[in-house]
């Protein structure tokens, strides 16, 4: 190839680059957004929204039920997904969370106290093994062990969640399949003939972090996304999944409803 071509060649990668920039710029100036967004196809074609924010860690907040749920399973914190654990009778401020719980009720609804009685059961040296092996965030834990993922000493950048989302969809992480396949049963949160939407919310009440972190299965291709917003009013948080999915919609046009 003759360097001229080389060179309209790099000037044409670095437009489509910025195009697909500007395009994620427009959705979070139109809602007044500080964040950033990661959407990775599995084999690793990226769209970016402010790089240098994505590489920053942040508590990974409720998205830890997605390792959390993982953990408690593989080492026999809870039996399946179907068993109960007995609410204590302290009340919340979510009314959701103020009745007996299971991971397939207490995952989608991101009730704390259920993940924290099963933190009590697995303790910090087991969480400490599976954050090594898996690589995820800072792959730090304290005896603080029911708040150490929630603005606690446990971070993560959003591409970090991209890269544990992966392994997890390929089933390259130290959990049985069975437990992977329970998961993703719970992650599954929208579907019809032409998608599969999974995801989990986050929200770190201290620090002003949510996140949306999953993944979209298509018949043509696998898209992973983990972004991450400040949140300093409660009616913001909706903006984790808007974004998300419009910008989604900027990459697979017609699919989404």
């Amino acid at each position: 190839m003759s360097r001229i071509k080389i060179v309209f060649l790099l000037i044409f990668i670095a437009t489509s680059i910025e195009a697909k920039k500007i395009e994620f710029d427009s959705i979070f100036e139109k809602y007044k957004i500080d964040g950033t967004i990661i959407i990775s196809t599995l084999s690793n074609k990226n769209y970016i929204y402010n790089l240098k924010r994505s590489k920053e860690r942040f508590s990974p907040a409720s998205t830890f039920k997605i390792l959390n749920t993982l953990i408690s399973l593989q080492e026999k914190a809870i039996k399946d997904e179907k068993e109960i654990i007995k609410w204590d009778k302290k009340i919340r401020n979510f009314d959701a969370w103020n009745q007996d719980q299971s991971i397939e009720s207490a995952f989608p609804i991101s009730c704390v106290w259920f993940y924290q009685e099963l933190a009590k059961r697995i303790g910090e040296q087991k969480y400490s093994s599976y954050l090594k092996k898996l690589k995820y965030g800072n792959q730090l834990v304290d005896s603080n062990i029911t708040n150490f993922w929630l603005d606690g000493v446990l971070k993560i950048s959003a591409q970090e969640q991209i890269d544990f989302l992966k392994n997890l969809y390929l089933n390259r992480v130290p959990f049985d399949k069975k437990y992977i396949d329970t998961l993703k049963e719970v992650m599954l949160i929208e579907k019809s003939p032409k998608y599969k939407l999974y995801a989990k919310t986050g929200w770190a009440f201290k620090s002003k972090i949510g996140w949306y972190v999953g993944y979209l299965e298509t018949k043509e291709n696998i898209y992973f996304f983990a972004m991450n917003i400040d949140i300093k009013e409660i009616d913001r948080a909706k903006y984790r999944k808007i974004v998300t999915i419009e910008a989604l919609k900027k990459i697979i046009p017609n699919i989404l409803k």
